[in-house]
């Protein structure tokens, strides 16, 4: 075994430039692929935060707003109790045309849009929230057009867009992965070829007293293992360095902070990190496996 490893070693260090390059490669593409998993693991703490917080707003018209500052009126307690009754609702909560007015000026403080907006802009509204976030559009149909009812909105189409564009990146970023990948196998490959022929002589005679070709293939698929976990860590090394440097910064700022989930430590390490040692030595392994039964005759 010592021999093993020894060999493996002088083969590392013999195409020292090569081996650098696809260390760098592999660390770049698994770098990318945590980055997406990230990304996605972002997403759906994104969505579950964002359903969670999620209504279907029925505002009701211009007579029952104005006249009916506590849904107290028939029109409103029919459709209060309606939509209470409904199995698809969890609960349901009055903001009169005032509370809305109110929580308006608090989300625009300060800006110019307060002045063109009057109470009588805004409707009263019903705030359903459903026991299904994803069956908002039932409420919807059900209840558009209703005797007392403006419109009815299901509030998650307001997020759709951001939705898509965080899966937009994902997408982008495994993309990147694959392409970096594709990279990183040519490398692995081209690598272990240029050890075994260096080697070549050294390897024959080993043949010729007895050694068994796996004995002596073990030595190159050594040195693909190592270059991919070594690839794996700094990949993890880059993506704690790119949490600390840049996306805390990013997900405290004012627009994104309460907007965005952040990632924890332990999403980096405990989580994407140990994915990618996995797969940086299981992809080394399998394509050094196959470069040398199809290449490289050992």
């Amino acid at each position: 075994m010592l021999f093993v490893w020894r060999e493996a070693l002088i083969g590392l260090r013999r195409n020292l430039t090569m081996s650098i390059a696809m260390v760098i490669t592999t660390a770049i593409s698994l770098g990318l692929l945590g980055a997406g998993l990230l990304a996605v693991r972002t997403i759906d703490r994104t969505e579950d935060l964002y359903y969670s917080l999620i209504a279907v707003q029925v505002a009701l018209d211009e007579p029952t707003s104005a006249d009916d500052p506590d849904c107290s009126g028939a029109a409103c307690t029919d459709l209060r109790r309606d939509l209470e009754a409904n199995p698809l609702v969890r609960s349901v909560d009055y903001e009169s045309r005032d509370a809305a007015f109110a929580r308006f000026q608090r989300i625009y403080a300060g800006q110019s849009i307060l002045q063109l907006v009057r109470p009588q802009s805004l409707p009263a509204t019903l705030r359903v929230t459903m026991a299904d976030p994803l069956r908002g559009e039932e409420i919807v149909q059900q209840y558009s057009g209703r005797p007392g009812v403006r419109n009815v909105v299901d509030q998650r189409s307001t997020v759709a867009d951001l939705f898509s564009f965080l899966g937009n990146v994902r997408n982008a970023t495994f993309v990147l992965a694959i392409v970096q990948a594709v990279a990183a196998l040519l490398l692995i490959s081209n690598t272990i070829q240029l050890s075994a022929y260096t080697r070549r002589t050294e390897v024959g005679i080993m043949r010729l007293v007895g050694a068994t070709r796996w004995y002596t293939q073990v030595p190159f698929l050594i040195e693909a293992v190592v270059t991919g976990v070594v690839g794996a860590v700094l990949a993890t090394a880059g993506l704690v360095a790119a949490k600390i440097v840049f996306l805390d910064r990013l997900l405290s700022g004012r627009l994104l902070a309460n907007t965005i989930p952040p990632i924890g430590m332990s999403d980096v390490l405990g989580d994407v990190g140990p994915v990618l040692v996995v797969v940086g030595a299981v992809i080394a392994t399998a394509t050094g496996y196959v470069t040398l039964r199809l290449y490289v005759r050992t």
